[in-house]
């Protein structure tokens, strides 16, 4: 699988927002570098000082327990359960374990997830625009509209100080 293979779509569906940190977990980036999950994790703690807490953690029962339930990772067979919990990488931990697995594959994987990551924060600074620029519009249009809204209301109420017409053939009793 070379960088050109991995799609932003593919790769995207592997960043989970936990944390407050955009992430990938273990498993899914050893699926991406084509090697165990086992391998990943040994190369971290073999170069631990590289994996501050801002580039990887470890997942919480509870934040694993959730995860399972929304994109069913349980796997059935023996062996196939994990002892420990998943580790999260972070964008700056993504980039280090490239030099820590040091193999064409993970360069060439790592340029696909970097460029994925940007176009998500592209795609977010986008949203922020368009949402700042639709609060302006509203509050634009709150003012202008306000003897509009205000003249809605009046009507609505019981008391309006509108004269209304009576229609024939109804009575008041």
């Amino acid at each position: 699988m070379g960088e050109a293979s991995l799609s932003t779509k593919e790769i995207s569906h592997r960043i989970y927002f936990i944390r407050g940190h955009r992430v990938m977990l273990d498993s899914d980036l050893a699926t991406l570098y084509g090697v165990e999950t086992r391998a990943i994790n040994q190369a971290v703690r073999r170069n631990a000082k590289r994996f501050p807490a801002d580039f990887m953690f470890q997942l919480t029962d509870a934040e694993h327990e959730s995860l399972r339930s929304q994109i069913v990772i349980l796997k059935t067979g023996r062996g196939q359960h994990r002892k420990y919990l998943p580790l999260a990488f972070t964008e700056q931990g993504v980039a280090m374990l490239s030099s820590v697995l040091n193999s064409e594959r993970a360069v060439q994987v790592n340029i696909a997830i970097m460029r994925t990551f940007v176009k998500i924060r592209e795609m977010l600074e986008t949203h922020k625009e368009l949402a700042k620029r639709l609060d302006q519009l509203e509050r634009k249009y709150d003012r202008r509209f306000k003897a509009v809204f205000e003249a809605i209301r009046q009507l609505m109420s019981v008391g309006s100080p509108l004269p209304q017409k009576r229609i024939k053939g109804l009575s008041d009793d």
